[in-house]
């Protein structure tokens, strides 16, 4: 059977997107695709390629850095730091209106640059925070909100695992993608505390007056050291020896893990159920994701190798509209796949396709790459398939409803196209970072 390279081309998409619609999953429905278009377009040869793009994948020594990652994030989340940090901090700012929306945010950022496991962290604060601000009144959309935009900040900060799986795949430096994600990781994290800080004002009643109870503990400076070192320590650890090029991002990862176990050894943490834990944990997020880079490059390489890229690139250069529209629709195309596929899913198919057009029309790979980043923060709060709403669904208490949830984010949604929109109009708040390291090496 003989099909033009037009018609495989629209089939590609259209079968994925039904794929997706009809649940399967998304590792499975790439690979099954990859090979099916790539029977008719190669006949029997394209098994050999299965074959050759597992290996691929899981013989990548960049790759070597996602378990560890994912473990790292595992042991603190067990170890019970983040615990410790949000108490103290809520009653650092007792007297402070929506201390506790305020302290979810800022113990979620010091969270995300220790792991970048959105899970850990959505479900991690949402257990710490969302009780709390719920029984003190707290307007239930603010409470979800915060803590679905927060936690997902774990993606975007480093060290992440998706900057980690991307920078093999689009041709950057990881080392390169940490340092531009910095900058803007922050500058969310502090959009979303002005959020709050003009909200309360507009709206009084989302929080109450008082945001700590009479008779709860009272924590000393050397209680918010023993809170907040650990943190400093780790960060300070993994990032500062990927930037000062001390290590690669690999063994940087290596030693996260090695100092989470030690944090939850110190915080009395450590027992062979937590080890087993969070072994676990490493084992079922590493293989999900390995099998979905395995499935996705079988089928990139079949949309390629049957002339779908050429199909794609001479459509897109005959719209005539030049980097900025072609750009613009990049970022579209990924926030309406962020509502309906896996981020994974979504980098895997979108930059290998994209990213030779954008190189094309002479844009900074590092500058798109990191906007694809930031607009897919959107993916996570998106319905219907939002993973962070899904997660706080599960753990919410009793009279916070999916409609609270749902109408929580978008609010945040809006704050993520804003930060797209300022790193579009100033692309230093990307580049900065990694040109000042540029100049130093």
């Amino acid at each position: 059977m003989t099909m033009s390279p037009e018609l495989i081309t629209i089939l590609m998409f259209v079968t994925v997107l039904v794929g997706v619609f009809l649940g399967f999953p998304i590792a499975w429905t790439l690979a099954g695709l990859g090979i099916g278009f790539g029977l008719i377009g190669w006949g029997n040869q394209v098994f050999a390629l299965v074959g050759s793009r597992a290996y691929g994948v899981l013989s990548s020594y960049t790759y070597v850095a996602i378990p560890l990652f994912i473990f790292m994030g595992a042991m603190l989340e067990r170890s019970g730091v983040a615990d410790k940090a949000f108490a103290v901090l809520n009653q650092w700012l007792k007297n402070v209106k929506g201390s506790l929306a305020y302290a979810t945010i800022i113990i979620c950022t010091l969270f995300a640059a220790c792991t970048g496991v959105v899970g850990a962290s959505v479900t991690t604060m949402g257990l710490l925070a969302l009780p709390p601000m719920h029984e003190r009144g707290y307007d239930n959309k603010l409470s979800t909100g915060v803590v679905a935009a927060g936690g997902t900040l774990g993606i975007l900060i480093p060290p992440s695992i998706m900057l980690v799986l991307l920078g093999p795949m689009a041709n950057v430096s990881v080392v390169d993608l940490f340092a531009a994600a910095i900058i803007p990781g922050l500058l969310l994290s502090f959009m979303y505390l002005l959020y709050i800080f003009i909200l309360i004002k507009i709206k009084k009643d989302v929080v109450p007056e008082q945001a700590i109870q009479e008779g709860e503990e009272i924590y000393s400076v050397w209680d918010g050291i023993k809170a907040f070192v650990p943190f400093i320590l780790l960060i300070l650890a993994v990032m500062g020896a990927i930037l000062a090029g001390i290590c690669a991002p690999t063994e940087a990862a290596a030693l996260g893990a090695f100092g989470a176990f030690l944090i939850a050894l110190g915080f009395r943490r450590l027992n062979w159920q937590v080890i087993k834990e969070a072994a676990l944990s490493t084992l079922k997020t590493s293989t999900m994701i390995a099998f979905i880079a395995i499935g996705a490059n079988l089928f990139t390489a079949v949309f390629f190798g049957v002339g779908c890229g050429t199909v794609v690139n001479n459509f897109i250069t005959s719209l005539g509209l030049g980097a900025t529209g072609t750009m613009l629709n990049v970022l579209l195309i990924v926030f309406l796949l962020g509502m309906l596929i896996d981020w994974v899913g979504i980098l895997l198919i979108v930059v290998p396709i994209f990213m030779p057009i954008m190189a094309q029309f002479g844009v900074n790979p590092l500058w798109a790459v990191m906007m694809i980043v930031v607009i897919l923060q959107s993916s996570f709060l998106t319905p219907p398939f939002a993973y962070a709403l899904f997660y706080i669904k599960g753990i919410a208490p009793k009279g916070i409803t999916i409609g609270d949830i749902y109408y929580g984010v978008i609010p945040f949604i809006a704050i993520i196209i804003l930060a797209v929109a300022l790193c579009w109009i100033f692309p230093e708040i990307i580049t900065a970072l990694p040109d000042l390291l540029a100049q130093s090496r």
